[in-house]
């Protein structure tokens, strides 16, 4: 496994806790985060909301997308959709947001990041078949060449609807922290995957400067 791997019974807590640390020992003035989907994000959203307080000043973030399904804002498949009711509306506003569009394709995100450098934390979720933003298994955007940061993708078999755009390897690489929160029982194969570093599991080729797994008992499993 690449990366530390913490169990906690909070994920939404834990998380809440390593986001207000990245953004009190940040570099810079500014706070770059990338979000995330799924019903585990949510959680996690709505709690650093609640949780920060003043640790946080909101108008020092930029909110960016680790990935997002191509569907309307509005729509409650829309990761803008899931970060805007869980974490932008409650915190009151931030910085600056950039949406993914996928009618522009993804060269224009590649180009914000690549005018960022870096971005200060990824968080990413883990899907039971080894995924993680929306890089499924054997989907061409594993094929990604080096440089590129984010790519048009899909599931090849069919299991997650909708297109997408979404960060490739080397776009995750891009952050200081990535933080992957793993939830439940059904996500267990894919963390034992994940741990043994199998190469066909796309999150197994997660890689950054620090990367920090956060499971719960059910999804970590037994521990020897």
């Amino acid at each position: 496994m690449y990366g530390e791997l913490t169990v906690v019974d909070d994920v939404p807590g834990e998380f809440a806790e390593r986001v207000i640390e990245a953004f009190q020992s940040r570099r810079q003035e500014t706070f770059s985060l990338a979000v995330s989907g799924g019903e585990t994000a949510r959680l996690c959203y709505e709690r650093l909301a609640d949780e920060a307080g003043s640790q946080i000043d909101w108008w020092k973030v930029n909110i960016y997308w680790g990935d997002e399904r191509c569907v309307p804002q509005e729509s409650p498949d829309s990761n803008y959709h899931l970060a805007r009711t869980a974490l932008l509306e409650p915190v009151g506003a931030v910085n600056a947001t950039f949406p993914m569009f996928c009618d522009e394709g993804p060269d224009p995100y590649q180009l914000r990041l690549g005018e960022l450098g870096h971005l200060d934390l990824v968080h990413l979720g883990l899907g039971a078949d080894g995924h993680t933003a929306s890089l499924f298994p054997r989907s061409t955007g594993l094929e990604a060449d080096p440089g590129r940061l984010v790519v048009m993708n899909v599931d090849p078999t069919g299991n997650h609807p909708h297109q997408r755009m979404t960060l490739t390897h080397a776009g995750i690489a891009r952050a200081n922290l990535v933080l992957v929160t793993v939830v439940g029982e059904a996500k267990r194969e894919a963390l034992k995957r994940v741990v043994a570093g199998d190469p066909d599991c796309p999150a197994s080729h997660v890689r950054a400067p620090q990367v920090i797994w956060i499971a719960d008992p059910s999804a970590a499993g037994p521990r020897s």
